[in-house]
């Protein structure tokens, strides 16, 4: 049951940042990047690439994940460009969130890198 809280707690409190984060400046650095990087993750993409004005995102997606060494310089992995269309960014983002454990440890940094407050990875 705790546990089913903390992540409710965590997705929600990713919804909030992203919804300050497209209320704000976009011009922010510190918000594009967290759009990158909640893209990035998302969709398991090398590089990507957002178009504000336009509502464009762009996208390097990789093909097979068993080439990337991060030991080395990974010129030749495998990705497939895609651009992608929205309407709304908040929600595009929001519809980038996933509720795996991977995802929620990352997007518990997230939380602590932008929000500049702990939380809490394990139950006390």
């Amino acid at each position: 049951m705790e546990k089913q809280s903390l992540k409710e707690r965590i997705l929600k409190d990713l919804e909030h940042l992203i919804t300050r984060s497209c209320q704000k400046d976009i011009g922010s650095r510190n918000f594009r990047r967290l759009h990158r990087l909640l893209v990035k993750k998302h969709y398991n993409a090398a590089e990507v690439a957002i178009d504000y004005h336009r509502k464009r995102v762009a996208v390097d997606i990789v093909l097979d994940d068993r080439q990337y060494d991060p030991g080395k310089l990974n010129i030749n992995l495998p990705t497939f460009r895609a651009n992608l269309l929205f309407n709304n960014l908040r929600e595009f983002l929001r519809s980038c969130i996933d509720s795996d454990s991977k995802s929620l440890a990352f997007y518990a940094w997230l939380l602590r890198t932008y929000d500049k407050k702990e939380v809490p990875l394990t139950l006390v």
